[in-house]
């Protein structure tokens, strides 16, 4: 029997080296297989949330310009004209007077798809104003989150 430097044989020494090698290339497949299945099926999850919590981040920038909206009313007497639009609330307009803002702190928002929101003055069904946003597809109408989602004054 062969024995190395240190009196172990070789046997001995070889099954130790055999413990020390580290992971096997079918061991790392294993791991990969099991890392993207679990990727598989918990990435729709998260997709998908963050799509349905874009109508509800648009509710929320509507809601703020509103306020906006109705703080330029109780300052001029009057909402921004369709042509003035949300721009009004930024910049004074030429015909405002008694204006005291800006009444929004930053740019006026996109709507979370991307688009801009769309004002009209009047708005329906008696409203002084609407304010909203087409959805998803920036289409009137809609279903899901291509749904048309608005305020009134």
């Amino acid at each position: 029997m062969m024995r190395d430097k240190n009196g172990k044989s070789a046997e001995a020494s070889g099954a130790h080296r055999r413990d020390e090698r580290g992971f096997t290339l079918i061991e790392l497949l294993v791991v990969l297989v099991i890392i993207g299945l679990l990727t598989a099926l918990v990435a729709p999850n998260f997709i998908g949330q963050s799509e349905k919590a874009k109508p509800k981040a648009a509710r929320v920038q509507l809601e703020n310009l509103r306020n906006a909206l109705d703080m330029f009313q109780l300052d001029t007497g009057r909402y921004p004209t369709s042509q003035e639009g949300l721009n009004a609330l930024r910049t004074r307009p030429s015909a405002a007077a008694h204006w005291s803002g800006p009444y929004v702190r930053d740019e006026i928002p996109l709507d979370p798809w991307g688009n801009a929101y769309i004002y009209k003055n009047p708005g329906g069904t008696g409203s002084p104003y609407e304010v909203g946003s087409h959805g998803s597809d920036g289409q009137s109408g809609g279903t899901d989150t291509g749904s048309d989602i608005s305020v009134s004054g």
